[in-house]
């Protein structure tokens, strides 16, 4: 099956809007119902104690997920975020981590999906159950 939309569509989107930018999310792959950014470390990601905040293991699966969404329904789907539920089980300190995300369900109304960010050495760091709306027309 083809997918609905292109890394290069996927990757003019993180360079154009202003959220995903602030992050400095690349692209690392994308699949049907799937996707895997790489989450630069940035000392503004920090912390007090020096580890990397909650915040940005959360944007980057609700990204992610958007992503993945994409990958079936095309770049001019209008699904948001409905619930995020994240589970924090690992910190990182100085490091980046790859966060990749995939949908489980995708319903005429929901869809849902899961996205863990591990580190480099593939520890696992965070898992967020996501769920997204999808508007009516």
């Amino acid at each position: 099956m083809a997918l609905a939309v292109s890394e290069a569509e996927l990757r003019a989107l993180l360079a154009r809007v202003p959220f995903t930018r602030a992050y400095g999310f690349r692209l690392a792959s994308i699949g049907e119902g799937a996707c895997v950014l790489d989450v630069p470390f940035r000392k503004t990601f920090e912390r007090p104690g020096g580890i990397v905040s909650g915040q940005v293991f959360m944007a980057a699966a609700d990204v992610a997920m958007w992503f993945a969404i994409m990958t079936r329904l095309g770049k001019t789907d209008r699904s948001v975020t409905a619930q995020m539920s994240t589970s924090f089980l690992g910190v990182a300190k100085g490091e980046p981590f790859r966060c990749a995300a995939r949908v489980l369900r995708l319903g005429r109304r929901l869809v849902y999906g899961v996205a863990e960010c591990v580190n480099g050495e593939g520890r696992l760091l965070a898992h967020s159950s996501v769920t997204y709306a999808r508007p009516g027309e």
